[in-house]
């Protein structure tokens, strides 16, 4: 007895459809719904200017003066996720130490991007908060025609 027609085409969606290469244009994941293209930096706009204003966006996210949705374009589900954690530790270590939310005062010292692969360039901007020097480092994929945070993190 052969399958219906009807039992293929559910087999045929509820089989996992993933791939992972690199090359450009090529599906990231297949879920009918959520289809993730990614993109040649070639094909992408300077990352640098991306690159500082997330930099400066994620400290100020922290510090409690940004709202995180406003982020939530440009990082990806798990940076998101991750960032929000940190904020709510941030505002609670405040809270208990009775500190009120001031926005933090920095210089930009440098910004260094290298790409890595065709579609993900590292990045890290070094902040200087005058009693104090961080580490921003970013790294950025090109997926649905243009840049997204996969990873951020504030040494």
């Amino acid at each position: 007895m052969s399958p219906t027609r009807s039992t293929r085409a559910l087999r045929a969606i509820d089989a996992p459809q993933s791939t992972l290469s690199a090359a450009a244009g090529e599906l990231i994941d297949a879920d009918p719904l959520f289809v993730r293209v990614r993109t040649a930096a070639s094909d992408l706009p300077d990352p640098a200017p991306l690159v500082s204003n997330l930099a400066r966006s994620v400290v100020e996210v922290i510090s409690g003066v940004r709202d995180i949705e406003q982020l939530s374009r440009w990082v990806t589900d798990d940076v998101y996720r991750h960032l929000l954690i940190r904020t709510q530790h941030a505002a609670r270590a405040r809270q208990a130490r009775r500190r009120p939310t001031r926005r933090p005062n920095f210089v930009e010292l440098s910004v260094r991007i290298q790409a890595t692969t065709e579609n993900i360039v590292d990045a890290v901007v070094v902040l200087d908060f005058g009693a104090r020097v961080r580490a921003v480092t970013v790294r950025l994929e090109g997926l649905d025609r243009r840049w997204r945070a996969s990873a951020i993190h504030v040494l």
